[in-house]
């Protein structure tokens, strides 16, 4: 008799369980973290959890494809639409800041953690972060040609960049006293402060990109 296809997990639950792993493997650590762990928070049962997962290392290599699809969903596609370069950097500073404060560390466990994954899966997930890092530099590149950029090192400045806004995930709360739009432009403030120069700085005083 043919085995029946296990049906396909709801994306709502699933992405749920990816954003509440996440979470606990960021304030516990991975080893730390426990399947029964995960469960108990999302108030499965362990055979229940292993409906959405197929395992503990399956699953952070999950988690870390979720948080770089929402990037690649959210900040890059939309992003390649925005035609002037300064405007293009405000966009991706904000969103991918916005996306980590929502994501509760889906993405930036992907610093702290990679090395628990196998050597196969760490080469695909380092290959779909390096991708982000050389889009992002690549636009601190063409700022830098426009003659917008101030005279910094475009890969330092991208570290920085995605060092600061990964970092939130670790300080961020949402009931604390700022909210996560207000925090997302102070952290555009910041960045754009340190990396344009001040008559570019001027010109995009008031620019602001209209989001969905």
């Amino acid at each position: 008799m043919k085995a029946q296809k296990k049906p396909a997990p709801n994306k709502e639950r699933l992405a749920e369980v990816y954003r509440t792993s996440a979470q606990i493997i960021l304030r516990k650590g991975y080893d730390a973290t426990s399947i029964n762990d995960i469960a108990n928070a999302l108030g499965m049962t362990k055979a229940g959890l292993y409906h959405y997962i197929n395992g503990k290392k399956e699953l952070l290599f999950d988690i870390m494809n979720f948080g770089l699809d929402e990037l690649e969903e959210e900040v890059i596609t939309p992003a390649q639409s925005i035609l002037d370069t300064a405007a293009r950097l405000r966009f991706i500073i904000a969103s991918h800041a916005r996306l980590v404060m929502r994501g509760d560390g889906a993405i930036t466990i992907l610093v702290d953690e990679i090395t628990a994954l196998t050597p196969a899966q760490n080469r695909k997930i380092t290959h779909r972060k390096r991708a982000h890092f050389d889009r992002l530099r690549e636009v601190l590149n063409k700022l830098k040609s426009e003659g917008m950029l101030q005279d910094v090192d475009t890969t330092v400045a991208t570290f920085s960049l995605l060092g600061m806004i990964n970092w939130l995930s670790r300080w961020f709360k949402h009931d604390g006293a700022l909210t996560e739009e207000q925090i997302a432009d102070e952290i555009v403030k910041m960045a754009l402060n340190g990396l344009l120069r001040p008559e570019s700085r001027a010109a995009q005083r008031g620019l602001r990109v209209v989001r969905d």
